[in-house]
């Protein structure tokens, strides 16, 4: 069955860097675009970030450019989100995502996407 399983969560100071990641199975992974959410407590689900299923594409919220990276490993069907200079408001619980559709535009609507992890929590300290 599909499983998509995130994993390097945890606490982290405000300025600081983690590294999550999201191993995936059960479909095949290169033909899937990769994208990151998150949830606050008491917030909508927003977006983070996705790439194309070759890696060659990204795109991030506003709100993260310049500070987090998306990438992925095909042969290891893992996407990854580095995050540096981590801030308070970045506190939440990470999910990936992946979309099948096959639409050469990249999406930020969750809609799009097909299949979820259970998610990672990222808690930045002050």
């Amino acid at each position: 069955q599909v499983q998509l399983v995130e994993s390097g969560g945890g606490l982290v100071q405000a300025g600081g860097s983690l590294r999550v990641s999201c191993a995936a199975s059960g479909f095949t992974f290169s033909t899937y675009a990769m994208g990151w959410f998150r949830q606050a407590p008491g917030k909508e689900r927003e977006f983070v970030a996705v790439i194309s299923r070759s890696g060659g594409s990204t795109v991030y919220a506003d709100s993260v450019k310049g500070r987090f990276t998306i990438s992925r490993d095909n042969d290891k069907n893992t996407v990854y989100l580095q995050m540096n200079n981590l801030k308070p408001e970045d506190t939440a619980v990470y999910h990936c995502a992946a979309d099948g559709s096959g639409f050469p535009i990249l999406s930020r609507n969750g809609r799009r996407y097909s299949y979820w992890g259970q998610g990672t929590q990222v808690t930045v300290s002050s």
